[in-house]
């Protein structure tokens, strides 16, 4: 055990560190509550058995938090601020969150990316990601409902464009894009989501959105998802997607265990990137 002592002042002498120490410590703490409750809501006594300190320091740092906009109350305890059902962030400032976990999520899907077959890549960052990776696989095909994704592979054959209605996040819906998909046949399927849960599945923040992105599915053979860890308990408007409707998941190391084993029980194969 290592035991810390406070060093002494002399008088008159201002301390070096500690109000930046302290200040340090409450950003600490309050970032590992906000990690606990990732994996859902949480009890202020849970909370501080966790972190070694007592539930007033808990309930004042919930305060914080809370004023902050980043958790809300709920009765038993306290979760994570949850974002509209309908809120999408700009394609700029989605591009630039989590770039590393997109990538290394990205380069785990392309392992099931076979020469010579037909995919479809949906919307999305992580999306996109992939779609570059895989345009370098001989002969696959890919079909897509996103014009980034298609603006990305200008010189490569074998690019189809369903067509459709532009949504905010440049993605094809409706029933243009709907019928398209009805036309197809896909080995593999990859989409993103806005949000994922155990009870809501993959859900996006439009019904035209869900509703392109189910005929999709159905004209797949094997449906994977790809999801950063940063998507586990946002809720959006329409589910697309239960659970156990994926063959694949696809997340990174910063998935919540609890997120991680409700995916264990329901996904047909779950990936951690």
């Amino acid at each position: 055990m290592v035991e810390e002592r406070t060093p002494r002042r002399v008088h008159g002498e201002r301390p070096e560190s500690g109000p930046l120490e302290a200040g340090l410590l409450d950003v600490e703490r309050r970032e590992r509550i906000l990690a606990h409750l990732a994996g859902g809501t949480a009890r202020v006594a849970d909370l501080a058995s966790a972190l070694g300190v007592s539930p007033m320091t808990v309930r004042r740092d919930a305060d914080r938090l809370e004023a902050d906009g980043r958790i809300e109350r709920v009765r038993g305890g306290v979760r994570l601020r949850r974002p509209p059902v309908t809120d999408e962030p700009a394609p700029l400032a989605k591009a630039a969150l989590h770039r590393d976990e997109k990538q290394r999520i990205a380069q785990a899907a392309l392992a099931l990316v076979r020469p010579g077959t037909a995919i479809g890549i949906g919307g999305g960052t992580t999306a996109l990601a992939l779609a570059r990776l895989a345009a370098a696989v001989p002969g696959v095909t890919i079909v897509t409902n996103s014009l980034p994704v298609a603006l990305a592979l200008p010189d490569r054959d074998g690019v189809v464009l369903t067509g459709g209605e532009r949504t905010r996040s440049d993605a094809l819906v409706g029933p243009v894009a709907n019928r398209a998909a009805a036309m197809i046949g896909l080995d593999a399927l990859f989409l993103g989501a806005h949000g994922i849960d155990a009870e809501r599945g993959c859900t996006s923040p439009t019904l035209a959105e869900a509703e392109t992105n189910r005929a999709l599915m159905a004209a797949a053979r094997t449906t994977v998802a790809l999801v950063d860890a940063s998507k586990w308990g946002v809720q959006a408007l329409a589910s697309f997607a239960a659970l156990d409707e994926l063959d694949v998941l696809v997340t990174d190391r910063a998935v919540p265990e609890a997120a991680a084993r409700a995916a264990r029980r329901a996904v047909g194969r779950l990936i951690v990137a």
